[in-house]
């Protein structure tokens, strides 16, 4: 080693034994420490060089440069380690089940949407995907068409791919928690909901919503907050009041929710809050229901006025259909 850097001019002898030995100094033993603990850094010899010799070099940059080669470095062995374990949690049997595990990593990490998707669609029954692998690529896949073949891939899988997916429901990065609430969405059955249950709290609209629906169409009446919210926000309103009145009809709560409707859509709203409102009461059954769209026939707003005596007019119809009487018409005596 000290040979190699006096052949490079890094660090010199003060001079030479009778017999042919280097000699050192204690200057020169402080810049071979002052070599070594710059090395330990991650430098090179030239950087090193450099270091030592130019009295103006900036070690501030040199070490932001080093950050940033460190952190590139950290990134690659994460990704290997990522690779690895991925391969581990297959269970190998022997190298071709290695080697067509990392041809199947690699197609899932192609940049082309069209190559992952034919990579999770043409795996064989006898040998699907792992679920863990399909779990990890789900929370990474961006487009929703890729993403469905990977939750029908992941059905079909089985395994613990589903409490893999509802990990990504405590991501701080708010994409992957919109990917895992749609993929878990996917999934009938009572985990599901339950994982489902728990995201009405999130912080983010569109995760809170997309369960909110979900949930709305498996019947459950805790989703009628969220539904009540997204028709006043007139975001998916015309779904979620589907949803409200199919929960309304189910638990018998369809009074609250008008009400809870029309004190917030009603009054001095605008003209097409208030058009939203009726449209929204269409959904809903129960006299309540009715009540609030007979005062919309009201309205000062002729569309609002409308399309409210239209609803209404839709609703009285059967009505008036069922009280007919259906025995023959009585005909006139002939003599």
């Amino acid at each position: 080693m000290l040979r190699h850097y006096e052949s490079l001019g890094l660090v010199t002898p003060t001079g030479r034994t009778s017999g042919g030995y280097r000699e050192y100094s204690s200057d020169d033993i402080q810049r071979i420490f002052h070599v070594e603990s710059l090395r330990s850094l991650g430098l090179s010899l030239r950087d090193v060089q450099r270091v030592l010799d130019d009295p103006q070099f900036a070690p501030a940059d040199l070490v932001t440069d080093l950050i940033r080669q460190t952190q590139r470095r950290i990134d690659r062995e994460q990704e290997l380690l990522a690779r690895l374990q991925r391969v581990e949690e297959t269970e190998p049997s022997d190298w071709g089940d290695v080697l067509g595990i990392i041809r199947m990593l690699r197609a899932l990490d192609s940049e082309h949407a069209a190559l992952r998707q034919r990579a999770v669609l043409s795996a064989s029954p006898d040998a699907p995907l792992p679920a863990e692998v399909l779990a990890d690529a789900v929370l990474s896949e961006a487009d929703p068409n890729v993403a469905g073949a990977m939750m029908w891939a992941l059905a079909r899988a089985g395994g613990d791919g589903l409490a893999r997916v509802a990990a990504g429901l405590a991501s701080r990065d708010v994409d992957v928690r919109r990917r895992a609430v749609l993929a878990i969405a996917a999934v009938q059955s009572p985990e599901a909901t339950g994982l489902l249950l728990g995201t009405l709290a999130d912080s983010d609209d569109v995760v809170r919503r997309r369960a909110a629906l979900e949930l709305g169409a498996r019947g459950q009446v805790d989703a009628v907050p969220t539904l009540i919210d997204m028709v006043v926000a007139g975001t998916g309103d015309v779904e979620a009041a589907e949803n409200l009145g199919r929960l309304a009809d189910s638990s018998g709560i369809a009074e609250e929710i008008v009400r809870t409707l029309v004190d917030k859509l009603g009054g001095d709203a605008a003209a097409g809050t208030r058009l939203r409102l009726a449209q929204a009461l269409a959904e809903l059954p129960g006299p309540a229901a009715m009540q609030a769209l007979s005062q919309l026939t009201l309205d000062k707003d002729r569309t609002v006025a409308l399309t409210a005596e239209t609803i209404l007019h839709g609703r009285e119809s059967p009505r008036r259909s069922a009280r007919r009487p259906t025995g023959p018409k009585n005909e006139r005596p002939t003599g």
